[in-house]
């Protein structure tokens, strides 16, 4: 697989809240931004991503011949991982809660899992395609026109989430099959690049005719750029079908 990583604190938070993940053995590339109280949030989003794994280990046969109801049965255990966790752990952790943006190449397809407002695009040549819907109170408002898009970009309550992982007993997962041809470019990330990077411009930042370790490099130094409030996390994946 031909992929590269990149998380960076950012330039006012004092911890990094976000995790990602890159395994080859099941595979699996996915990224998650916790949310929580003192270090809650980064022990969600890592025990978030840690489950998702082991399930997907234990499961490898049926996660090839059905993986989209795997990968929902994967973020369903997560879920309940995060939850029990912050049930038994007081009020530190009560509340807790995480995005899981989450990559499974098979063949010529990806399928997608997801949870939050962390994203997955596609970028194909000079062409941009969004894969994910932002679980938010702000894209609720924007799907039923109470919000501009130009409003959404400064509303006050943008981070409020309308589904997350962990905090509740059960979730409802998205789930994609999006077909893909060799050379297109994968991009997961949170919410810290792409509320300062814009499409336009993770389109050319991702398309670049350089490394992925680069191409990662400078999306993370256009966000802290514009000012790096947030945790800023990427993960770049190029499909080779052989």
């Amino acid at each position: 697989m031909k992929w590269s990583k990149l998380s960076h604190i950012g330039l006012v938070r004092k911890n990094n809240e976000d995790n990602s993940c890159v395994f080859e053995d099941i595979p699996l590339l996915a990224v998650a931004d916790g949310m929580g109280g003192h270090k809650a949030g980064e022990v969600a989003s890592k025990l978030a991503l840690d489950s998702l794994a082991y399930y997907l280990r234990e499961n490898r046969a049926t996660l090839q011949t059905a993986p989209d109801q795997t990968l929902r049965q994967a973020f369903k255990h997560a879920n309940c991982k995060v939850y029990d966790y912050a049930r038994e752990h007081g009020d530190e952790f009560r509340g807790m809660g995480t995005t899981v943006t989450a990559m499974i190449p098979l063949g010529a397809d990806i399928h997608i899992a997801h949870v939050g407002d962390s994203r997955a695009y596609m970028v194909r040549g000079h062409e941009i395609k969004v894969l994910t819907d932002d679980h938010s109170l702000v894209n609720e408002l924007l799907k039923s026109g109470g919000l501009t898009e130009e409003e959404a970009q400064n509303h006050p309550q943008r981070n409020i989430l309308t589904r997350a992982i962990g905090t509740s007993q059960d979730v409802d997962v998205d789930i994609r099959i999006e077909p893909v041809t060799h050379g297109d470019i994968i991009v997961l990330c949170t919410d810290g690049l792409f509320n300062r990077v814009n499409l336009g411009e993770i389109n050319q930042l991702a398309g670049q005719e350089e490394s992925l370790e680069d191409r990662a490099k400078h999306l993370v130094e256009r966000a802290l750029d514009r000012g790096g409030a947030d945790n800023i996390t990427v993960v770049l994946y190029q499909v080779e079908i052989m």
